[in-house]
């Protein structure tokens, strides 16, 4: 059946025992002026948490970020984008990180995306996140996997959603529920499959007022209830 957001809700609705149970267990994102506010070591701090979290499971990365966080200098672009092979070598000797070469080889990569933005675009990266309109969320996800480093795939929108920018996320549920509404024939295999998705995510926007991390969410619930 099409995508009817009054269906959606009513859907996912009646599996909560009240309003009040689904509002909280949806995600929030942050708001513009907070996007703002942040730090760019935050979003480097973000992106690269990301990075760790690809292909390992995410209490693991998580519980070992602190780690990461004493080691790398809180993550300062300016510092990290200076990371040379030998320093780099010399984080594969430290037993409290998780040590993969290439992944730590991302983050100074990753620290020179950053600076690069900056001035480009002459603003903080969080300036330039915050202002990235939703209805074209997939532009950023190109960009972010074409400038970043391992930010292709699902990791551009998992990075997004660690730094609280509004997105949606292709998980299999929301992948489903978009082949069964006929948004989309298949799993996104291309920019036009993945048009065709923002496309239905900005028509749902538009009918709902809701962000788009709710709004995938929503999607997910209606395939794949909670237990």
């Amino acid at each position: 059946m099409p995508l009817d957001y009054p269906w959606l809700y009513g859907t996912v609705r009646a599996r909560f025992a009240s309003d009040a149970a689904l509002e909280a267990f949806l995600p929030q994102p942050l708001s513009p002026d907070a996007l703002r506010r942040k730090g760019d070591d935050r979003y480097l701090s973000a992106m690269s948490q990301r990075v760790f979290q690809a292909g390992m499971r995410h209490t693991v990365v998580d519980a070992k970020w602190p780690e990461f966080e004493a080691a790398f200098a809180d993550f300062a672009p300016e510092q990290m984008a200076r990371l040379g092979p030998e320093q780099l070598e010399a984080h594969m000797q430290n037993t409290r990180l998780i040590r993969d070469r290439a992944k730590l080889q991302t983050i100074p990569h990753n620290a020179r995306f950053i600076l690069d933005i900056r001035q480009e675009q002459g603003c903080s990266f969080g300036a330039f996140i915050a202002d990235w309109p939703g209805t074209n969320t997939i532009g950023l996800w190109r960009l972010l996997a074409e400038r970043g480093a391992r930010l292709g795939g699902r990791s551009a929108a998992g990075f997004l959603r660690l730094a609280g920018k509004d997105t949606f996320l292709l998980t299999s549920d929301v992948v489903a529920r978009l082949v069964a509404a006929g948004a989309i024939a298949r799993a996104p295999a291309s920019q036009r499959d993945l048009q065709a998705v923002q496309a239905a995510f900005n028509a749902l926007q538009q009918s709902s007022g809701r962000p788009l991390c709710q709004l995938s969410a929503l999607l997910a619930l209606s395939i794949n209830p909670l237990p």
